[in-house]
Parts: structure tokens; sequence; C-alpha cells
């Protein structure tokens, strides 16, 4: 055989090879390049990715909730459900999204009883009603991170995009009160994974759940007071952390009545500062 096409031969096959090895790199190559932020599916979700719902079980007894059993992981890290069991405590938050008219008499409220509660707001809500913010600030509430765009955060992978979303409504904060903003982060719906909590922690937060709440944050289905005094007064309980929407036009008008049950019953009112001063890390998951 000629050695020109000998030469041409291994030419080929030489091409052949590399067209071999090219094939059978490329999809190994995009699958290590695979953005965080891409939609994981089925078993490549990663542990500490797995989306989960808070909830709670409710408890008519006077004694604290049981937490959700698919997340004991929570307790390894800064976040909290409840406070102790053994003090007649509440801590009162609000979520706020948005200005509904109802905020000015909440604070007002608040100001009757004396009790310091806590806001979680969203960037648009600081953006908007500066007014009331420095209000909060001044009558003695903690202003708390709810997220710039009250995205899920459970879908941010990526730690710069999760910095993103809680330094940004941090800075704004900041240009509004000229303070900082209070080192706790409660995740918009309660969506969270680890990978949440583990950011948040990273990032010098207190993820803050809730051991109380009940359905007042749709605006065209408002619950009857009587609804809201059914599901809140049985359900009271020591180290309380209670959930209430400041866009709900029921809370504002039964505010005053729950306080003045609550204090007949014997229970204060303290900040979440209090709560992570004076109880374990993990509290509750362990009933």
């Amino acid at each position: 055989m000629p050695m020109k096409l000998i030469r041409i031969n291994r030419r080929l096959v030489s091409v052949a090879m590399l067209l071999l090895l090219v094939a059978i790199a490329i999809p190994i190559i995009i699958l290590s390049v695979k953005s965080c932020n891409s939609t994981p599916e089925g078993g490549d979700i990663p542990t500490l990715a797995l989306e989960h719902s808070w909830y709670f079980k409710p408890r008519e007894d006077g004694l604290q909730p049981l937490p959700m059993g698919e997340a004991p992981f929570v307790k390894n890290y800064k976040a909290y459900y409840v406070g102790s069991p053994d003090e007649k405590i509440i801590y009162l938050t609000f979520d706020a999204g948005y200005e509904n008219g109802y905020t000015a008499n909440i604070l007002d409220v608040l100001k009757k009883h004396n009790v310091h509660a806590a806001f979680f707001l969203t960037g648009h809500y600081v953006k908007t009603r500066p007014d009331l913010v420095r209000r909060m600030v001044a009558e003695g509430h903690l202003v708390c991170n709810h997220t710039m765009n009250h995205k899920k955060m459970s879908h941010l992978f990526d730690f710069e995009a999760f910095k993103k979303e809680l330094t940004d409504i941090e800075g704004l904060y900041r240009q509004v009160t000229g303070q900082e903003m209070a080192c706790f982060f409660r995740p918009p719906e309660g969506a969270f994974t680890e990978l949440t909590l583990k950011y948040a922690q990273e990032l010098g937060y207190t993820t803050v759940f809730w051991s109380f709440a009940y359905a007042d944050w749709m605006n065209d289905k408002q619950p009857s007071h009587e609804y809201a005094f059914s599901k809140i007064f049985p359900r009271t309980h020591p180290g309380e952390i209670a959930l209430l929407h400041a866009t709900s036009r029921t809370n504002a008008e039964i505010l005053d009545a729950v306080l003045t049950e609550w204090e007949n019953r014997g229970y204060r009112f303290e900040s979440l500062d209090h709560l992570v001063q004076t109880v374990p890390i993990g509290q509750g998951w362990a009933n």
C-alpha cells in the first residue's frame, strides 16, 4: 500500500477518534457546569436544596404546637418557630408586603398597650411608606427582613442572588431611617431549604418562623371577628411567635381586644431580641 494512502487512513482514524472523544466529553462538560439556579430534576436535587413549606401542628390545650417533622435540620441553625414553654410570653410579629391602610391603627393599639412588635417588611413597603417605617422605629418596634422583592428564597441556590435580596432592602432601609435593619429574616410564604437557613445565618441573620397564624391575608375574604377569636385564643401558648398580617382589616379591628385578653390571661410581650438572648437555638424541636 502506498505510504501516502496509509497517511490518509491514519488521519481519518485520528479524526474519527477525536470526534468520538468530543461526543463523549460534551455531555460531561454540560453536566459539570450546570448552573445552581437551573431547576434540578428528580434525584439530582441536592439535599441542601430540597424545598419545604413551613407548618406546625396546632394544639388547643395550652401547650406549644409540634413542628413539622420533615426538616429536623432546622434545629442546627439560627432559626426559631417558638420560644420557651415555661414562660407566658408572646412574640408578636407582622408581615407586610404593601400598605393596605391599617398599619397606623395597628401602631396606635400597640402604643396603647406598650407592646413592641416585629414588622417583616419588603422593599416595596419601605419604598412606598417610609413614613410608617420611621414611625415603627420611633415607637420601638423592630423592622425586619422579608426580602427586597418577596421572592421565593427557596429557589435561590446562588449565594450572591440570595444575598442581594437581603442586602438591597438593608440599603433601602438605611436610606429611609439612617439605621441598620434588625437581623431577623422571614422567608416569604414560609418556603425554605436547608441552604436558605445556611445562607441567612452566614449573612448574620436569625430565621424566624411562627407557632401561630391563621388565614388573615386575603383582602377579599377577611375572617369575621368571631372566627379570628376562635383560632387565636384556643391556640394561645407560652413562647408563642404569633404571625399576623398588617394588611388585614380584621386584625386592625380586633387587635385591641386580642391584646387585652392575652394580658388578662397573664401573658406579657417581648421582642425578638429577647427571644435570641434567652432561648437556646433548637427550641421546640425536641417536643
